[in-house]
C-alpha cells in the first residue's frame, strides 16, 4: 500500500489575515500548496488528505481540493473544536475558538488512513527532495513497523524578516531523533536570532536544525499521538489558547518508546505564508524556479 500524504489546513490565518491556504501565488491561479502536492507526486505519492476548517470549504474547492482532485486520489476532513471530545469536555471548553492544533487535526484524519502516511503544513514550501526522501522510507515499511521519520531543516534557512515563527528545535543521535522542543515564537533581535519565552529569552546560533512539520509515519504512530491527545486535553481542556502540537507529540512518542524517527536532514531553503507580506516573496521565489525549470508554468492538466 503506498503511503499518503497529509496536508493539515485548517489553520485560522490570524497573522496572515486571510484564507492563506488558497491564496493564488501561481501564474494559473495556483496556491503553494499546489507546487507541494506536485513534488508530493512527483515523488511517489498517489492519494492526499486534506485536514481543513468546515467554514472555508466552499473556498477550498473551488480554488484548490476540485483541480488536485482531478489529479489524484484526494478526500478531505474537518476539524471541529468538538472533534474527539466527549460531553464533558464540550461543556468545560465551551466558548473556545482557537483550534486545538496540529495533533488534534492528525487524528480528525485518522480513519481516511489505512498505512503510513507523511504530514505536512499547508502555508510552507519544503523543496522537491525531501518529498523523496520520506516517501521512500514510508514505502519500505511493513504493516506493523514503528519506525518513523523527518526531515530536519536548518535553522537559519526557515526564518522570516518579516515576524516570529515558531520552530521545534531537534537533537539528534545515530541517525535518530533524540529530543525536540516546540519554540512558538523564534525571530530576528536585530542581526541575532532568539526564541522569545515568556521565561527568558534564548539566542540561537541558526545552524539548529529544526521541525517544519514534515514527518513520515508508519500508521502506528495514530496509537501514540491518541494517548498524548487525551493526556493532553486532561490537563489543559478549560485553556483558550493552548494547543496540542505535533512535534512534542512526536517527542512524547520517542521519550515513551512507542517507536524510533529517523532523523534525515535538507539544506533547502523554506518560504512560506505566514504573514501577509510573505505573499510577494512567494510568487517572486515560485516564479523563479519555474524560470528554472523547477515547475511547469501550469502544473496540472486540467
Amino acid at each position: 500500500m503506498k503511503p499518503t500524504l497529509l496536508i493539515l489546513a485548517a489553520g485560522m490565518g490570524s497573522r496572515y489575515g486571510g484564507i492563506k491556504q488558497i491564496d493564488s501565488v501561481g501564474a494559473y491561479g495556483q496556491t503553494l500548496l499546489d507546487y507541494g502536492i506536485y513534488d508530493a507526486k512527483e515523488a511517489g505519492f498517489e492519494k492526499v488528505v486534506f485536514v481543513v476548517r468546515k467554514s472555508i470549504e466552499k473556498e477550498f474547492r473551488h480554488h484548490l481540493f476540485d483541480r488536485v482532485a482531478r489529479n489524484m486520489d484526494a478526500t478531505y476532513v474537518f476539524q471541529h473544536q468538538d472533534s474527539l471530545l466527549n460531553e464533558e469536555q464540550l461543556e468545560l471548553s465551551a466558548g473556545r475558538i482557537k483550534p486545538w492544533g496540529t495533533i488534534h487535526a492528525v487524528l480528525c484524519a485518522r480513519e481516511e488512513i489505512t498505512g503510513s502516511f507523511a504530514v505536512i503544513n499547508a502555508d510552507d514550501y519544503y523543496g522537491k527532495t525531501p518529498y523523496v526522501t520520506l516517501y521512500n522510507h514510508l514505502a519500505s515499511l511493513g504493516p506493523d513497523a514503528k519506525e518513523h521519520a523527518m526531515v530536519g531543516y536548518v535553522l537559519q534557512n526557515t526564518t522570516s524578516r518579516i515576524g516570529t515563527v515558531s520552530r521545534a528545535i531537534c537533537s539528534e543521535e545515530g541517525g535518530y531523533l533524540k529530543s525536540m522542543v516546540e519554540h512558538t515564537k523564534i525571530g530576528y533581535e536585530g542581526d541575532s536570532l532568539m526564541s522569545f519565552r515568556e521565561s527568558g529569552n534564548l539566542p540561537l546560533t541558526g545552524k539548529e536544525w529544526v521541525s517544519m512539520n514534515f514527518f513520515g509515519f508508519a500508521h502506528s504512530a495514530f496509537d501514540s499521538f491518541e494517548r498524548y491527545w487525551h493526556a493532553f486535553i486532561e490537563e489543559h481542556i478549560t485553556s483558550e489558547k493552548d494547543e496540542c502540537y505535533l512535534p512534542n507529540g512526536v517527542g512524547n512518542l520517542v521519550s515513551k518508546g512507542d517507536g524510533k524517527v529517523r532523523f534525515y536532514t535538507t539544506d533547502e531553503h523554506w518560504f512560506g505564508m505566514t504573514y501577509a507580506e510573505d505573499r510577494e516573496n512567494v510568487k517572486i521565489q515560485l516564479a523563479k524556479k519555474t524560470e528554472a525549470g523547477l515547475y511547469p508554468e501550469q502544473l496540472w492538466s486540467n
